[in-house]
């Protein structure tokens, strides 16, 4: 029986973090998974192999066994007392020992060192050969505001995938969205994993969002501030025109109902807008104009 390097076969370092361990192994896991070679039968052992691989080295206490046995693993099975269903064993002080459980899970070197379908040393039965779910993989996708607004996609690029996400119109910045599936391959025959992604919105030049409520400021020249009049203003979407009583300060704040982020949960409903004005004040006055200024000022006082 050939030794198995589970190092080599996940192509790491023996010196490997876990992380490395669990990155290799989820570029592995996803380039065989037998949904991505359907029928292929050498993709299918390879993926075999790596979860045996991945199943050792991800524990640190197999793997701790695996390191002390290495490439003299035989002469630990042939030694009387050794590796025979169910018996315990001792090697220079520490203890081995294993349960037998479900058949063909795992590689014949697997099973002569840890025992047949075994979840590992100390005998925790079966965790090897249990259904498990894979893992959830995470991304982000950042958007604009305007995007927000209307809905848009954005096309994610994963290891051996591309996913199309579509986005809905309402959206906010840091909401998690969950694509069922599309993470690690699951162990065992588990389902995969999911991916979860966080939406970035990014801050707007012109609109300030609160929930799906919009703020802006709106410029307010002095003439329709004094004596009023009608004032047009351009919301996210479209521009409206609001009245604007005379004697209008400056700081003012309208509320354009409806006129906000669409309400994610709710579609055809939307927040409200509130624009606050902003008084202008002329500037490049013409002799004329300044004159008339100075009569008003005089009127005035």
């Amino acid at each position: 029986m050939e030794y198995k390097d589970y190092y080599k076969i996940l192509g790491v370092d023996k010196k490997a973090s876990q992380e490395e361990i669990k990155k290799a192994y989820r570029k592995l896991a996803v380039k065989f998974h037998p949904d991505k070679n359907p029928g292929d039968k050498k993709s299918e052992e390879k993926f075999k192999e790596i979860n045996e691989a991945n199943d050792v080295l991800s524990d640190p206490e197999k793997r701790n066994k695996y390191d002390t046995l290495g490439e003299n693993w035989q002469q630990y099975q042939q030694a009387p007392g050794g590796f025979n269903g169910g018996q315990r064993g001792r090697q220079g002080g520490a203890q081995y020992s294993y349960t037998s459980g479900d058949e063909g899970q795992f590689s014949d070197f697997f099973e002569s060192i840890f025992g047949s379908g075994a979840g590992g040393f100390g005998g925790r039965r079966g965790r090897s050969a249990t259904p498990r779910k894979g893992e959830d993989y995470q991304a982000e996708a950042t958007i604009t505001l305007e995007e927000a607004f209307h809905g848009t996609t954005r096309q994610l690029n994963l290891i051996n995938q591309t996913l199309n996400l579509k986005l809905k119109a309402g959206i906010a910045t840091e909401q998690l969205l969950r694509m069922k599936g599309k993470g690690g391959a699951g162990y065992n025959g588990g389902p995969n994993g999911d991916l979860l992604i966080t939406i970035h919105v990014l801050n707007d030049p012109h609109f300030d969002r609160k929930g799906d409520d919009l703020y802006f400021d709106c410029p307010l020249d002095v003439y329709t501030a004094v004596i009023g009049g009608k004032l047009p203003v351009k919301g996210i979407d479209k521009t409206v025109n609001i009245n604007i009583p005379p004697g209008t300060d400056s700081d003012k704040i309208f509320r354009l109902k409806g006129m906000g982020m669409p309400r994610y949960d709710t579609p055809g409903e939307r927040g409200d807008s509130f624009v606050r004005m902003n008084i202008t004040v002329p500037k490049n006055l013409t002799t004329e104009e300044k004159e008339l200024w100075a009569k008003l000022a005089k009127l005035k006082s």
